[in-house]
This record gives structure tokens, sequence and C-alpha cells, in this order.
């Protein structure tokens, strides 16, 4: 490919036939990673890769096992010279179960076409993301303007000993810039650079109350019902307009883009003329503040219900908080909170979880200068800034690894896309737009990269 940007769209154009068979052939791979699944189609995931990458001009590929985690690929292309940059790309390979298969409209592990696109488990979230960085080194047959380090992970959606282990081997993942392709755009069409991820801590709450069920007409009334003392502490957690009342979690206005109302109804599901919670803007209620959710409930169901007082429930929270608390002050609070609180004179009994933190990056670089360029030659129109309610443990492990580094993150998927639900898509559109926009972003950081270079 010549350098020149008028040759980039024709030449990614003429990729998109053989992008989309190998994304085919890898979405119908099941690598689910996740304990009781297989592990040979992780393994048969990972071979496919490599052979990709070598087919890609990619002569250094190194496999990376650690304990009870799925196999890295780890790859280098080495600087065409001294003065060029070096760019670490990350994507995965291994996706989140199916559910429940009677809610797809096509079985998970064949890939479908629908319109403009594919449907499949894994399809968006992460395998298109893999793809568009094998349609780069294509694009560049093989020798792109800066040196590169590719890391597919085998076991992002579960979790691994990999999320902490770049800091232990910073030579490895040193770089100056690096892309994190395991998102998109907040909308189909609109380029989008995510500067911030929520931090994530989860919280037990258990009571005890009796030593077991008693009779409701006789003891119901004066005995302590469980479940009663539980449901009143958690409706402390937020105030009458829905947005967290626990003090302490750091909650900001957003400046960036975000959502209409209307779209985020579509998106998230939300019945009829229900009201959404809280209060403020959308960005701060999903992204520059706190969220504190009920994952997880025991107590008696309603078609096993005895007329009994309750002697025990509990109750797993998962909080989100602001990309820049600490997540062990966030996670502290929440408990403090929690065992301040003495419903109807009982005390709870309150564990904390795993936690992990977020990540705000900073956006004035040559690395985001450069992005911004390549976004709008590849879609038309400037990039919007956006964060994420989800967490992505992995990118502080490697800002930690290469602390000067600038993080960007950005990629095919695209917020309608229904990663980890069923019917997940991913859009051709997206997908081209995201090779041509990584091929221009190698481009323009590596012209940048040497123009700031000392003489």
């Amino acid at each position: 490919m010549q350098d020149d940007a008028q040759d980039l769209p024709a030449t990614v154009d003429a990729l998109m036939d053989g992008l989309r068979s190998d994304l085919e052939q890898l979405a119908a791979i099941p690598s689910i990673a996740f304990p009781g699944f297989p592990a040979g189609p992780v393994h048969e995931a990972h071979d496919l890769l490599v052979r990709l990458l070598r087919e890609a001009g990619v002569e250094r590929i190194e496999r990376i096992d650690l304990p009870d985690t799925s196999p890295v690929v780890y790859a280098e292309i080495p600087p065409p010279d001294p003065a060029a940059p070096t760019v670490l790309l990350y994507s995965h390979y291994d996706v989140q179960p199916p559910g429940d298969e009677t809610l797809w409209k096509s079985p998970p592990f064949e890939p479908t076409p629908i319109e403009g696109g594919l449907r499949a488990r894994g399809i968006a979230d992460d395998k298109s993301n893999v793809i568009a960085h094998l349609g780069m080194l294509r694009a560049f047959g093989g020798r792109p303007p800066v040196g590169i380090k590719i890391v597919f992970e085998g076991q992002e959606e579960y979790g691994s000993a990999f999320d902490s282990y770049p800091p232990t081997d910073p030579d490895r993942f040193a770089c100056d810039a690096m892309v994190i392709a395991d998102l998109g755009n907040l909308r189909p069409g609109t380029p989008t650079l995510t500067t911030g991820l929520r931090g994530a801590a989860e919280v037990l709450v258990e009571v005890r109350t009796l030593d077991e069920p008693r009779h409701s007409g006789e003891f119901g009334g004066a005995a302590p019902d469980a479940l009663l003392v539980l449901t009143k502490a958690l409706g402390t957690l937020h105030d009458v307009h829905g947005d967290v009342a626990v003090e302490g979690l750091r909650r900001e206005a957003w400046t960036g883009t975000g959502y209409t109302d209307d779209e985020f109804r579509t998106l998230a599901g939300v019945r009829g003329d229900l009201p959404l919670l809280g209060s403020g803007g959308l960005g701060e209620r999903l992204w520059s503040g706190p969220a504190i959710t009920v994952i997880g409930l025991d107590a008696p169901s309603v078609e096993h219900a005895a007329s009994a007082v309750v002697p025990y429930a509990r109750a797993k929270l998962n909080l989100r908080f602001h990309p820049l608390q600490d997540p062990h002050e966030a996670q502290d609070r929440l408990v403090h909170h929690l065992l301040s609180l003495r419903p109807f004179g009982v005390p709870l009994t309150v564990t904390p979880g795993d936690t992990g933190p977020g990540y705000e990056a900073a956006t004035e670089g040559p690395a985001y200068r450069a992005a911004r360029t390549a976004l709008k030659e590849a879609w038309g129109e400037d990039a919007a800034y956006v964060a994420t309610g989800g967490s992505i443990p992995l990118v502080n492990g490697l800002a930690q690894a290469a602390p000067r580094a600038e993080v960007l993150l950005f990629g095919a998927q695209d917020s309608m896309c229904n990663l980890h639900a069923p019917n997940e898509r991913v859009l051709f559109s997206e997908l081209r737009n995201t090779v041509h926009a990584m091929c221009a972003f190698l481009r323009e950081y590596a012209a940048d990269f040497r123009a700031d270079a000392p003489r």
C-alpha cells in the first residue's frame, strides 16, 4: 500500500472479501474460556490466529502461557527504522457463552448474513477487532510504518492472571502508543474514541435473624424477617430520584458526547413510558458517576414460598464508580454505608469482593492527534469522545507496563451490536472503516512522531 491517503480506501475495499471469510471462520469456533466449557475450541481459535498472522507477514509470534489461563498470542514486527514509534495492538479471541439459544434467530456459532453484516456470538466482541488488526497488516503488506506489538488474549471475558501480568514483564509490552480494540462506536457511523472506563467492585451483604423459619402467623410481626431487613437496607442505596445515596462516591458532569434518552431507552429495552433512573445527564449517570446494581438475591422463591418468617437472606451488589476513584476507596464507602445501618435494629454482615480500577486517558498527545485525523478520514466526520460503564481490567495493567504510552480505545463494535446478548452482530461498514482508521492512524502517527523527534 502506498502512504498516500487517496490509495487507502481502495486498498481496504479490496481486502474486505478475504476479511469477511476469515471472520466467518473465526466466529464459527465456540472459543468460550469459561469453566465447564471445552478448552479445545479456544486452542483452535488460537492456532487459526497464529496461521493468519504468519500469512499476513508476521515472523515473530510467541505464545504466553500463565496458570489457569488460555494462551495469549504475542507477536512483534520491528520498527522500519530507529526513528519510528512502536504501537501495541490489543484484542481478544475468546467469547461469552451464548446464553439461552432459543432467543437467537440463528445458531450462535453459525455466522449468518444479516442486512449489512453478520450475526454470531463473539462476532463483534471481539473477533471483528481481531480481524481489523489483521486487515491493517494486510493493507501494509506486513510492513507498517511503525513497530508493532500484537496481543490477542484468550480469556478476557472470564478474567485471568493475564490482567495483572504486563507490569511484571514491562520490556515485552513497552510501546509509545497502544490501540485497545475491545469496543467501538457510540452508534453506527459515528467514529468514537472511548476516553474513560468506570471501575468496578463487588460487595456481599447478608442477614441472619432466626435459627430457622418460623410460622408467619404465630411469629410474624415480632420475629425479625431477614428479607425485610435486607430490602430495607438495599432501599437506602438510592434516593427518591434513583441517584446513588452512598456518600463519598465521586460524580462529575460529563462533557463529552452521549446517548439521547430515546437511544438509551431502545438500547436498554426500557418498557413503555417507565422513567429512567437518576437525575442529571445520562453521561454522568452512566460514565462519570456511580451506579449500584443488585446482581443477585438469595431468598425463598415465590413458587416455593411457605408461610414462614425468613431467617436468612443475602444480596450481591455490583458497584461501578468514577474512572479516577480508587477502587478500594469506592468499595470501602459502600461497605461503610451498609455497616452503619441497623435496619429494625438488626446488624448486617458485609463482605467486600473483587475490585477493578477504572481508567481515564490523556487525550492531547500525538497519538490522539493522529487518531482524530484517522477516524475523520475513515468515517467522514469528527470523532466523538465517550466513556463506558464497562471495565477492561487489562487496560490498567498495560498502562502500568508502559506508563508513558498513549492509550486509545476504538474498534469495530457499536453500541447496538448486542454484545453479551442474543443475536450479536457486526456491520461490514464498521469493520471496513475500522481497518481504514487503523491504517490511517499508523500513517499519521509515524509521520507526526518523526516530525517531533529531536534532530
